[in-house]
This record gives C-alpha cells, structure tokens and sequence, in this order.
C-alpha cells in the first residue's frame, strides 16, 4: 500500500509538471532567438531534471568532469538501459538536441515539447530521414550545441551493451567535433515497463568521460573510434559491477556458443 501510495503519488506529480511545462515551453519559445533554440532546450531538459528530483525511489549520482563551455558543441553518446535514462542524462548543466524515433514525436504533449525544443526526429526505415539527421546536426554543431545519440538504437533488455551503430562517430569525423562519452549504470529497473509502481529505491550513476577529439581522422576511422568508446562504457560497467567486460558485452561469445 505505500509503494503504491507513494507511485501515485509521483506519477501525479510528473503529469502535472507535463501540463505545467507545456505553456511555460511555448512562452519560453517565442522569445528564443538564438538559432539553436538553445534556452529552450535548456527548459525542457529541466523538465527531466525535475522528474528525477520528485522521485524518491531514484537516488542519481553524476561524476565526471564537465566541459567548461556549455557552448562547444560535442557528439554526445551514451549507452541505454531504459527510459529514465532521458530524465537522467537531462540533469547534466548543458543543452544538447536528442536524436531520438520518429513515433516519440507523435506523442501527444511531450512529442510537441519535443519539437519546440528542437529535438532530431529520425525514422530508422528510411534513408532520407536518417540523411537528414546529419544535415540537421551539423548545423545544430555549427550553431555552438551539442547533439545527443545512443548509438545502441534501443534500450539493452538485460543491461548488457549492444552493438554501436557507425552513425554519431561518422558525424564526429565529418564536422571534426569531439566525441563525449557517458555511461548509465542502474537505471533499467528505474522505470517499470509492465507496472505502474517504482519500487525500491534504485542507485542511478551516470559518469561523464573526457572528450576524443576527432581532429585528423576520417571516415575510415569511424568504425575504430566506434569501439574504442564502447570498450570504455564496458570497462566501466564492468568495473562498477565487479565483472569481466565480457560479461557486460552483448556481442561477447558464451562458452557454449
């Protein structure tokens, strides 16, 4: 009874902040005049910030080192254990666009919020929205903000990473922007899928890497660039777990395999 109190209890609090926000974006929209909408993007990040800060069950700890200009544009990339993933990564203190399926725009309330910040819409299936992605993203680099991908494609089912995809490494390499890595541990219980009750209290980390630069390299490095920042997620997972990487390693051989 007073998991399911407390449930209520945040689920309330989360769709009245939607509802809030909704207007309060507009407004905050309709004075933005810098070309990457970047104070509106910031108020809709804070909207994730403040889910995570209603939600007792969700204790988050970020480490790292953050870039000292919010305004030098990075390919952000990060693994991606569940939904609460979003609300966490919006709590680090810069603007950054999402690349993100084309159905989350269909949504009502949070897919017009998505538009109004400037979000990415990609539909996987066809190649000319995901040629789009680059010509949207590059201009979002060249207006001084970052862009956000998980490279995974979807979220991992058991908490073990996913092959990568080549696409935010390519971008990197052809606007000669640094890469920034993240890692999320902990948040695929976070979020429940098949019930509407967070449970128990849930460690939440979420560690921000150095950047790679990408100067020099060109599109036959992607796919190398691509694997030297996996196998940095994985030793970290690996090491916050107390495992091997392999057995963090969606693409690792079993021993019966």
């Amino acid at each position: 009874m007073r998991t399911a109190l407390r449930s209520l209890w945040v689920w309330t609090a989360i769709i009245t902040l939607i509802v809030v926000w909704l207007p309060l974006l507009a407004l905050v929209r309709l004075f933005d005049r810098d070309p990457a909408r970047y104070r509106t993007g910031r108020w809709f990040r804070r909207l994730g910030m403040m889910m995570t800060k209603i939600n007792p069950a969700w204790q988050i700890h970020i480490t790292g080192d953050f870039p000292d200009n919010p305004r030098h544009p990075y390919i952000v990339v990060s693994n991606h254990q569940s939904n609460a993933d979003i609300p966490l990564i919006s709590c680090l203190p810069w603007e950054m666009k999402w690349v993100a399926k084309a159905e989350l725009f269909k949504l009502p309330v949070v897919g017009w919020m998505m538009r109004l910040a400037g979000d990415i819409e990609v539909d996987r299936k066809d190649k000319r929205s995901r040629a789009q992605v680059f010509i949207t993203a590059r201009q979002y680099l060249k207006d001084r903000c970052s862009v956000m991908f998980f490279p995974e494609g979807t979220r991992s089912r058991d908490g073990r990473v996913l092959p990568f995809t080549d696409g935010a490494f390519r971008i990197a390499i052809k606007t000669k922007v640094p890469i920034l890595p993240l890692v999320v541990e902990g948040s695929q219980n976070a979020l429940p899928k098949h019930d509407w009750k967070f449970g128990t209290i849930e460690h939440i980390r979420l560690h921000v890497f150095p950047p790679i630069p990408t100067d020099g390299l060109t599109g036959n490095d992607a796919e190398a660039l691509r694997e030297q920042v996996r196998q940095q997620i994985l030793d970290q997972l690996a090491a916050w777990r107390g495992v091997a990487p392999d057995a963090v390693d969606a693409q690792a051989k079993t021993p019966n395999a």
